[in-house]
């Protein structure tokens, strides 16, 4: 299928420029990102407020998991901070 699409003309002449430094054709491009775009949609259209919530705090868990014993950031800021405030 044909499409015409009217697209800023300072990002089409960038798209265009990294196309040719990869030696790729702007169409395989473009094609390229509407199958990842559709590929990543959920089927529902998109996440809800809780999925959104449930993978940032899944994210969070695995990052931490690695992270050193400790006392939590908050609390050495607040240390810090009422060893420099004026009494």
């Amino acid at each position: 299928m044909k499409a015409t699409i009217n697209i800023p003309d300072e990002l089409y002449r960038r798209v265009k420029a990294k196309s040719a430094l990869e030696g790729r054709r702007v169409r395989e491009v473009t094609i390229e990102l509407y199958s990842h775009w559709l590929e990543g949609e959920p089927s529902s259209g998109g996440a809800t407020a809780d999925q959104w919530l449930a993978d940032w705090v899944r994210l969070a868990d695995e990052s931490l998991k690695d992270a050193p014993a400790g006392p939590p950031a908050r609390s050495l800021l607040d240390e810090a901070r009422r060893r420099t405030e004026p009494r």
